[in-house]
Parts: structure tokens; sequence; C-alpha cells
């Protein structure tokens, strides 16, 4: 048995499938929720494999200072993955900004008293690093985005990449001030199959050319996309690599708004996928996010685009949380996809792990 590791927002999107990857690999694991009587979000960290014998659900939350020093106490790693996410929130500054930093400034205290944690990874994110008045065509672990320009513009989800940034700039300060072993992983937008209960923040986006929601299609214009399994086995990989240090991006592809909609078209022709977008030149170059550092640590990524997507649309179709077809007329049986011809193709349809996700 390896462990304990506390993981920090055990009942989110990636919190809980980064418990159910650290259960298969034989740690135990405390995580940590805001409350633990909520049976919805608690339910499906509870069913896990291994959960009786090595998962503990803890209350703590990122509001409150010292919450999370009885979790910490006695861990060997803390996973901090907790954030808060709305985007429709009507004070940022208190409700999503202040929260993020405090709250991770907690947890490294925490840590710092503990004195056994050896290693504390950081799940930040791509809004850390290239949101910008002007994209670069590259982007890799020393790049920053720009929070004068974010608040400026105020472009949907502004409060999360300034809440992210300065988090993380704090979480580093922190650590070089009192030799914590910090590592810090940035996803792209996160996609793929998932065991909460509601609809994950990342997928609203990631599926909004499906749902008709244009206010995440300035997000999609110049997109990089990891499937939610990469990241998490990431995080482990990470965790237990000597020789890991500093930040690290997890990026397996990118695109363009204007290839999710040829990818969507061709797949789901049930729906209803706009083909043109308004004030985006059909000529938008991709933006690359360099996944170098990750790779060369000896990490290799195991999904396709067409893995991700798929796999998160059957979750949504199974949890009854989007439409199987665009409205009456528009689709033929529901969930029906194209005939499969190629063999490439079948390899992509949903092939071997089924039985590893359902």
């Amino acid at each position: 048995m390896k462990g304990p590791v506390v993981v920090t927002g055990a009942s989110g999107y990636v919190g809980s499938w980064l418990v159910m990857k650290l259960l298969q690999n034989g740690y135990v694991v405390r995580a940590t929720v805001r409350d633990p009587s909520n049976q919805k979000k608690v339910k499906p960290l509870l069913d896990l494999p291994g959960s009786a014998e090595r998962l503990s659900i803890w209350r703590a939350d990122l509001d409150e200072e010292g919450s999370f020093a009885e979790v910490i106490k006695g861990c060997e790693g803390v996973f901090h993955v907790a954030t808060p996410m709305d985007f429709e929130s009507k004070d940022p500054e208190n409700e999503i900004i202040k929260p993020t930093i405090n709250g991770v400034l907690s947890i490294m205290r925490a840590c710092k008293e503990a004195g056994t944690v050896k290693r504390v990874v950081f799940t930040s994110s791509a809004g850390t690093v290239n949101v910008q008045e002007h994209q670069e065509p590259e982007y890799d672990e020393s790049s920053w985005s720009n929070m004068e320009f974010c608040r400026r513009v105020k472009m949907t989800g502004w409060m999360y990449f300034v809440s992210k940034t300065l988090a993380e700039k704090a979480a580093w300060e922190f650590a070089k001030e009192n030799g914590i072993h910090l590592i810090s992983i940035i996803p792209t937008l996160v996609v793929g199959p998932f065991i909460t209960t509601t609809m994950p923040p990342s997928m609203i986006t990631a599926l909004s050319l499906i749902t008709g929601n244009e206010a995440h299609h300035s997000i999609l214009k110049q997109v990089q996309l990891v499937h939610l399994d990469d990241l998490c086995d990431t995080h482990v990989f990470l965790y237990e690599h000597p020789n890991a240090q500093g930040r690290y991006i997890c990026s397996s592809h990118d695109a363009t708004i204007y290839d999710l909609a040829k990818m969507f078209k061709e797949r789901y022709p049930q729906y209803n996928i706009p083909q043109k977008f308004e004030g985006i030149d059909e000529d938008v170059s991709r933006v690359h996010f360099s996944s170098k550092k990750l790779m060369e640590l000896g990490y290799k990524f195991q999904y396709t685009m067409e893995d991700m997507f798929d796999e998160a649309i059957r979750s949504c179709w199974e949890k009854k949380l989007i439409p199987f077809h665009t409205a009456e007329g528009h689709g033929g049986e529901v969930g029906k996809k194209k005939p499969v011809n190629s063999a490439s193709e079948r390899e992509s349809e949903f092939g071997e792990k089924e039985a590893l996700i359902a």
C-alpha cells in the first residue's frame, strides 16, 4: 500500500477520476469535499473499487483557513485539484479569485506544518499560460497569461484565468520560501468520460457546439485538448517520478473551432453543428501547447481526439445531460451514429475501453 495522499476537490470532474486512478495504483487516499453529507457528490467516490479499504472522505473548504490541516497531517503527498469555477459569479474578486489564492496558501501552510509531505501536485490551467492579446504559435512552461488583459477585456471565464494564475504564482513563492517540493500540471481543455453526476464545467465548453452555448465558442477558437484519463495518469506519473520538478504542460491535441465542427458533423450527424462562426476566420491557425517537457520524462499520451469526445458524449448521454439529437427532424434514431466503414474509424469507436470506463 502506498500513501496516504490527499486529493482536494475530490467530488469534481478531475478530482473524482484522480481518486479512482490512485486507488487503482494501490494508494490510501484521503478525499476532501466541502460537504461529506451530500450523497450525490460522495456516492460516486464510495462506489469506486478499493474505496472500502483505502478511501476516507474528509470535510475541508478553501474558504476556511486551516480546514485542511487535519487531513494533511501524516500524509506523504497532496494533489490540490479543488478550484472555484463559477463563470456566472456576480462578485468574482471575492467569490472566485480570493478563495482560490487563499485556498492554495492554506493548503501549502498545512503541508509545511505536517512535515511529512514529500510532494505537492497542483492542478493549474492553460488559462495561466496563453490568455494574451495576441496568440503566439506555440506555448511552453515559461509562458504566463496577461492579468491586465484579462481584467480589461473580461472574456468568458476571465475570473478563472486570473484566479488560477495568481494562485499558482503564490504557490510557487511559498514553496520556494519554505522548501516544499511543488509540481504544477497545466492541463488544456479536459475532455473525456466522467463519474460525477453533474455536467463538468470544462464539458460545457467542450460540447458547446452541440448544445449551442455560443459564449464558449471563443475558448474553442484555437483550443488545445487532453483526455481526462491522460491528465490523471500524468498526475500519478509526475508524483512518482524522481526527477519531476517545476511546471508541466499536459496537452495532447491542438485544434481550431472549425476542426471540431467538422469532426462533430461527421461523427454525430444527428446534431445540427454550425460550420461557420462569425468573427472567426476559416483559416484561423492552430496554437500549439508543447508537452515536450512531460514527454521527455517518458510519459506517452494514450488517447485520440475522437476518443475523448466519443467517451465524453457517451457519459453525457448515460447521465441524460445532453439530448441525443438536435430537436425533431434533425437526427435519425436516438444516439445512432454513422455506419463505421474503415478499420481506423472502427478503432476510434467505443472499443475495448468501454468495459473499463463503464
